[in-house]
This record gives structure tokens, C-alpha cells and sequence, in this order.
């Protein structure tokens, strides 16, 4: 076993004492003062009282604004069709409509899902322009119920459709074009039309603005 001689204890208690005064010596918190340098601007800020310092220019300072940061929604991109039978095709329907794009899609199904589909526009075109007007109710859902204005409707209520046809798939898309003005109807600004079959005696005061499949248009 190793035992440490006097002399060795010696030894370490005077490594020990010179390691402690260096210490001392090299510590910035008991360092004298003499040793710790400050240039003449900094001992003028420290010596004079806190209300003549300079207080920093708004410039120097960030500026953080505390507000809600609203991102844009992104614009809503026309589909690059060359029909509308093209863009019919290719949209991508919206299987939980509102109340109103339902009203819409409902006219559309029965009053021309036997039509073609500029003529199932024409339809919805018609219901649209209604809504601008103020001859008629600003909602589909009113004038699609407004009373005595589309046969299909019984007792202020809409049939029920046949859900899983693809006539219904296509009325719902045709809405939804025309809701967002992706396509140009022939309608153009009609408010009226009626059967090529029937001659309704308002039809005579009326401008005929365009006649698509089985349906005259008037404004």
C-alpha cells in the first residue's frame, strides 16, 4: 500500500497554495481596479445619472406588432376545359352542398337533367340572374320556391331526387359552374323560359334572348 511522506505533504500544500493565488489573482470578480480598463465614454455613461443618458432612438429598437396575420385565400383557378362537356367531366363535385347550391342543383335535375348541358346551364343560369334582380328573391332556395314560378315544385317543397344517378352527379356539377361563373351561358342575362312546347301568355311581353335544346329564354 502507498503511503504518502512527509515531504510529499509538504509538496502538495505548497502546489496548493500557489494554484489558489493564481486563482486570485486571474479572477475577473476579485481582480483590482487599477487592472480592469474602461474606456473614457463608458466611465462618462456610468458616472452620470440615469435621466441624462441617452435613451436609444426608436431606429435602434425592433418593433414587434402585435396584430392577426390574415393569409389571402388562394384565388380560385378556372379549369382549362375546351367544352362544357370537358369541364363537366373533369370537376371534381362537392359532395356536402350548402342549402342554397342544393336548391340550385334540385331546379337544374328536374327542370332539364334531359337536356343538354348548355341547356342545364341555360336552367341554372336563369335562377342565378333571379337573385340580382330585384324582382325576385336574393337566395336560390327563394326563387327556386318562390310560389308559381317552376312547376316541379308541390306545396312550397322539392321532390326528392334520385341521389345516386348520374343525372343528379351532373346537376350538381352544372350548379357549381355556374355558381362560380366558370362558363358562359347562352342565357346570358334571361330571367324567364318555358317549354318550346307551351306558349305562356307572359311570353309575348318578353325580350327572347336565346333558344337552347327544349327551352326558349327570356329577359
Amino acid at each position: 500500500m502507498f503511503r504518502k511522506t512527509p515531504r510529499a505533504g509538504a509538496f502538495a500544500t505548497v502546489l496548493m497554495l500557489m494554484i489558489t493565488l493564481f486563482a486570485v489573482q486571474g479572477s475577473g470578480a476579485a481582480a483590482k481596479s487599477e487592472d480592469f480598463q474602461v474606456s473614457p465614454l463608458v466611465q462618462q455613461d456610468l458616472a452620470a445619472p440615469a435621466s441624462e443618458v441617452p435613451a436609444a432612438t426608436e431606429e435602434a429598437l425592433p418593433q414587434f406588432v402585435s396584430e392577426p396575420v390574415i393569409q389571402p385565400l388562394p384565388a380560385i383557378e378556372e379549369m382549362a376545359a375546351d367544352s362544357l362537356h370537358e369541364l363537366v367531366a373533369e370537376y371534381v363535385v362537392e359532395e356536402d352542398l350548402s342549402r342554397d347550391l342544393r336548391c340550385l342543383a334540385q331546379a337544374i335535375y328536374f327542370e332539364a337533367r334531359g337536356e343538354d348541358l348548355a341547356g342545364q346551364l341555360a336552367v341554372a343560369q336563369v335562377i342565378i340572374n333571379r337573385t340580382r334582380s330585384p324582382q325576385f328573391p336574393d337566395n336560390y332556395c327563394s326563387v327556386v320556391l318562390q310560389r308559381a314560378q317552376f312547376s316541379f315544385v308541390r306545396n312550397g317543397r322539392i321532390p326528392t331526387v334520385a341521389e345516386g344517378s348520374r343525372a343528379w352527379q351532373r346537376a350538381k356539377a352544372i350548379a357549381q359552374i355556374a355558381h362560380r361563373d366558370l362558363w358562359e351561358s347562352e342565357a346570358e342575362d334571361a330571367l324567364f323560359f318555358h317549354a318550346t312546347y307551351v306558349k305562356p301568355g307572359w311570353a309575348r311581353t318578353k325580350s327572347a334572348r336565346a333558344t337552347i335544346d327544349s327551352h326558349i329564354f327570356y329577359r
